[in-house]
């Protein structure tokens, strides 16, 4: 059985207002590795084109994706702990019900 401060502890030391994540997703003073990538020839003419910087493109789209599949991850992993403590909340209420005013 959890007690109500074990999830409310995890949720404030990794979010902040509005979900955003305080804890850092990646080394962003890693060193930059040269790799290689398939693209599609057209596509990659027309970034060329118009001078978009194709690094900071993926690494900007792989932050997204990485920090989503990590946010899916954790959800999974923790499914039924949450589901428990929804459950526990719902028998029991909040920690926090009588402390309230509204």
């Amino acid at each position: 059985m959890i007690d109500a401060y074990t999830p409310c502890a995890f949720l404030t030391s990794k979010y902040v207002d509005r979900g955003k994540i305080m804890q850092q997703l990646y080394n962003s003073q890693a060193t930059k590795k040269p790799t290689n990538v398939s693209i599609n020839s057209d596509l990659l003419s027309k970034a060329k084109a118009l001078k978009i910087n194709l690094s900071a493109t993926l690494e900007s789209a792989l932050i997204e994706l990485v920090s989503k599949k990590q946010r899916e991850l954790w959800r999974e992993e923790n499914r039924d702990t949450i589901a428990s403590y929804n459950q526990l909340v719902e028998e029991h209420g909040a920690f926090s019900d009588d402390l309230r005013s509204f």
